[in-house]
């Protein structure tokens, strides 16, 4: 299969090259590279090809020739997407429709789109399933909650959408993430000997290993038409619906002496427990291999092996809204969050 993925060289895109190739797949990665210099280790995996280029610049004559595209490439987290609502509206809901629009014209037949089990919002003890209510609380989840409603209006016999509702990621990647609940701790307790939670450790989030959430992709990918054609799957299993006290106590036994300690109850009111059956009967394929305890002694051995450092731990690269800081701050991203380029940096009247 000829495969086009976006967000090549992001968290999960990392992960997902290797295995696309593992696969037997034809794949090429793209990636405007905004996370680039976040390379935390080298796991020694071939990688396809990346191309260097922003979603939105991709015309159908670039898409033209390929099966199946996985779409990756968005502002990627809750806070992230509060930082600027319009611009998260711009590139997750309306870049993701007219790329998707893009993709069928040019005769994709299947696009694979990363959504996310946050769209449930502040959902209580309840478990929900594909067909319950959505609740999304943020700009993120709601252009999460808009794509899936503008794709699934695309679908005909020659364009099949699906869209995989993520739960919470967790684990290690090359283009490692920080601001991940789990990751988040993980990287506290081995720099600081703290496991310092920032709630009061009472909402629920369902958690998924990274590795994981690239076999899902691939089930979607291989899996026949009549399983997937415009259907939403939440990606995980209920054996990982925690609290963040259950998460954190998890990170706390895999990493001996640290203290635990817990802030107040916060404004983010997101709590969500998920059923995973459908993915189960629909994809068979897919089944979790990686649970909280061995993706926090994963995360512990890889620390240990790079020597992580509080220094490295908190750099700017490794958790996403920082790092666009940064880049805006510095004037390499325009306020689209494009790059800008070098000779627009330089005065004309430039004397040298």
């Amino acid at each position: 299969m000829r495969i086009l993925y976006t967000g090549a060289d992001g968290y999960i895109g990392a992960v997902l090259g290797p295995k696309l190739l593992d696969g037997g797949h034809q794949a090429t990665g793209i990636d405007t590279g905004l996370y680039r210099r976040g390379w935390l280790f080298d796991d020694g995996r071939t990688r396809p090809m990346v191309i260097s280029k922003d979603v939105r610049h991709l015309s159908q004559s670039d898409l033209t020739g390929l099966d199946a595209v996985v779409h990756l490439a968005e502002l990627s987290n809750d806070p992230l997407g509060e930082n600027d609502p319009e611009i998260t509206m711009e590139i997750n809901h309306r870049g993701s429709v007219e790329f998707a629009r893009k993709c069928k014209a040019a005769g994709v037949a299947r696009f694979v789109y990363a959504s996310s089990c946050s769209i449930y919002g502040a959902a209580g003890a309840e478990l929900k399933s594909e067909t319950s209510m959505v609740d999304p609380q943020t700009a993120y989840a709601r252009c999460k909650v808009l794509v899936e409603r503008d794709l699934t209006a695309m679908v005909d016999s020659r364009f099949t959408p699906v869209f995989l509702r993520n739960a919470t990621a967790f684990g290690a990647s090359p283009r490692q993430r920080f601001d991940l609940v789990l990751n988040n701790l993980a990287g506290f307790a081995f720099t600081t000997g703290k496991v310092r939670v920032m709630s009061d450790g009472t909402p629920c989030r369902p958690l998924v290993h990274v590795d994981d959430i690239c076999q899902a992709i691939l089930g979607a990918l291989e899996a026949p038409r009549e399983a997937v054609c415009g259907e939403a799957f939440n990606v995980g299993t209920e054996a990982q619906n925690y609290t963040v006290r259950e998460i954190a106590e998890i990170v706390s036994k895999t990493f001996p002496g640290c203290e635990v300690t817990y802030g107040p109850s916060g404004p983010d009111n997101r709590s969500y427990r998920v059923s995973f059956e459908k993915i189960r009967d629909r994809i068979p394929s897919f089944k979790c291999q990686w649970s909280a305890e061995r993706g926090a002694m994963q995360l512990r051995t890889v620390f240990q092996r790079i020597q992580l450092d509080e220094t490295m731990f908190n750099s700017p690269p490794f958790t996403r809204l920082s790092e666009l800081r940064h880049l805006r701050h510095t004037e390499q991203l325009d306020p689209r969050l494009l790059w800008t380029p070098i000779e627009e940096m330089i005065p004309a009247a430039a004397n040298f």
